[in-house]
C-alpha cells in the first residue's frame, strides 16, 4: 500500500515538473520566439529519463520534438530571408512555426491536466 502512494506521489511530482515545462517552454515562447527555450530544453531531457514508463515521459519527449522541430522551421525561415524573393515566404514560414509550436503547446499542456499521453 505504500508503495502505490509513494508511486502516486512520484508520478504527481513528475506531472507537476512537466506542467511547469509547459509554461516555461510557453514563456520563452511568447518573450523571446522561443530563444531562450534551450533551458526548458535541457530540464526535459534530464527529467525524461526518470519518468519512463507513466504518460509523462510522453510529454518530455513531446515537448523536446515540438523545440527541435521550431528550430528547424525558423532556420529554414531565416534562410529564406537571407535571399530578397524568400523574404515573404519567410515570413510564412516563421508564423507558420509560431502556429505550430502554440498548437503543440497548447495541445500538450491540456492533455497532461487529462492525464493523457503524447504521441507524435
Amino acid at each position: 500500500m505504500s508503495q502505490e502512494l509513494i508511486l502516486d506521489h512520484q508520478l504527481d511530482s513528475a506531472k507537476n515538473l512537466a506542467w511547469w515545462m509547459y509554461i516555461l517552454h510557453g514563456l520563452t515562447f511568447v518573450f523571446s520566439l522561443g530563444a531562450c527555450s534551450f533551458i526548458p530544453l535541457i530540464i526535459n531531457y534530464v527529467q525524461r529519463p526518470s519518468t519512463y514508463g507513466t504518460f509523462v515521459h510522453s510529454h518530455h519527449t513531446w515537448m523536446i520534438r515540438s523545440f527541435w522541430i521550431y528550430a528547424v522551421m525558423m532556420f529554414i525561415g531565416f534562410v529564406l530571408f537571407m535571399t530578397i524573393i524568400g523574404i515573404p515566404l519567410a515570413w510564412l514560414v516563421w508564423v507558420g512555426a509560431w502556429l505550430y509550436k502554440a498548437y503543440r503547446l497548447i495541445t500538450g499542456i491540456l492533455a497532461l491536466n487529462r492525464n493523457e499521453p503524447m504521441y507524435g
